[in-house]
């Protein structure tokens, strides 16, 4: 059973602790700033306010509960902030500020925002589809049905790469509108970048995941023509 593989543990655990530090880093950083008001004295709502009318972003606000599940849906033009992002903070300001950065990005037209939200049917696909097919393969020995369950992987690689130049350009936009427009001062952005550049690990831990099982499936497609 390749479930018991040495090698898959070998080769997982190493982006499994990136993503476990990362999390804990995301975690960490917010809470540290989330006690840190801001000098302007604005929330992450009056932000998004802000932000929206002086970019005339036409985009909406909506609230969902839960702790950092905040997220732009460049379907529906809205901008959903979580409980944790309302709050006056330089946390909430600047979780709120890279949604918005999202939305810019939307306005303008960004390529790879545009790429990642045209793959989203594929991946959602493949994600299921991928595994099962790869171990059918396997199990029959089929070459074919294996690298139908590879490209499944690949587009879940591919999401996870075109995903990172989308957050890190959000966050370069964030920190830029928040400095243009007076919400933060110099200490509050580094504050402010410190808990974006947290999130950004998150990324970067998800694409490493995503390469290394796509890798792991490559080399026992090898294994079985041998």
């Amino acid at each position: 059973m390749f479930f018991f593989d040495p090698l898959y543990f070998v080769m997982a655990i190493p982006p499994l602790l990136l993503a476990l530090w990362a999390q804990w880093k995301v975690q960490s950083t917010f809470a540290k700033y989330a006690r840190v008001p801001t000098s302007s004295g604005v929330n992450g709502i009056q932000t998004a306010q802000v932000l929206i009318n002086r970019h005339r972003l036409n985009v909406g606000v909506t609230s969902v509960p839960g702790h950092l599940t905040d997220h732009y849906d460049p379907r529906t033009k809205t901008v959903a902030l979580s409980y944790s992002s309302q709050q006056n903070s330089v946390a909430s300001v600047a979780v709120v500020a890279h949604e918005l950065g999202h939305a810019m990005q939307d306005k303008e037209g960004y390529a790879p925002l545009k790429l990642r939200g045209a793959i989203v049917p594929a991946v959602q696909l493949g994600g299921w589809v991928g595994p099962i097919m790869f171990l059918i393969g396997m199990l029959l020995a089929s070459e074919t049905l294996m690298w139908v369950g590879i490209i499944g992987f690949g587009l879940a690689a591919l999401f996870a790469i075109v995903t990172l130049p989308v957050e890190f350009d959000a966050s370069r936009r964030a920190l830029a509108m928040l400095q243009s427009n007076y919400l933060l001062n110099e200490q509050e952005l580094r504050g402010a970048k410190q808990v974006l550049d947290a999130a950004a690990l998150t990324y970067v831990a998800a694409a490493a995941q995503a390469l290394t099982t796509l890798l792991y499936y490559v080399l026992l497609m090898g294994r079985q023509r041998e």
